[in-house]
């Protein structure tokens, strides 16, 4: 069984992942990065949290959209297409492939991204927002 992290650890906000909690790809997304992130860099806050949406306001994001993804480390922001590379790439190992995005131009990536948002709920359906074991709860913020 997985440890969760040290109590005085529990504190340090780390990178914080903004998702749509009820959004079958997401979800599953949130559940993928529980696993491969072994050093637990990722927080998470949903996006129907108060957290989640004072996050997306802050950013210039409409925190009723659904249809944008927020990376959140330090001072810095990435949206979309950028903030998945950057989360894959921050796995470390076999995921630094994940550089290779940049391959595609920025618009090609977000046009395809934005696609995806838009008809997530009607290609995949929706779900109840994750729910995280003991050892990850502290993972989640609100």
């Amino acid at each position: 069984m997985k440890q969760g992290r040290p109590e005085s650890e529990r504190d340090t906000p780390g990178a914080i992942i903004v998702f749509d909690g009820v959004c079958v790809i997401c979800n599953g997304w949130v559940r993928f990065l529980l696993k491969h992130d072994r050093k637990g860099r990722y927080r998470f806050a949903a996006m129907q949290g108060e957290t989640g949406q004072r996050l997306l306001a802050a950013h210039g994001l409409d925190p009723h959209d659904p249809s944008s993804f927020l990376l959140i480390e330090g001072e810095q922001a990435w949206r979309d297409t950028d903030a998945i590379r950057r989360v894959v790439t921050g796995l470390g190992g076999a995921w630094q492939l994940g550089h290779a995005l940049v391959l595609l131009p920025r618009p090609l990536r977000d046009r395809l991204y934005r696609t995806v948002g838009r008809n997530r709920y009607r290609w995949f359906g929706t779900t109840i927002c994750h729910v995280p074991d003991a050892a990850d709860r502290w993972r989640f913020i609100d």
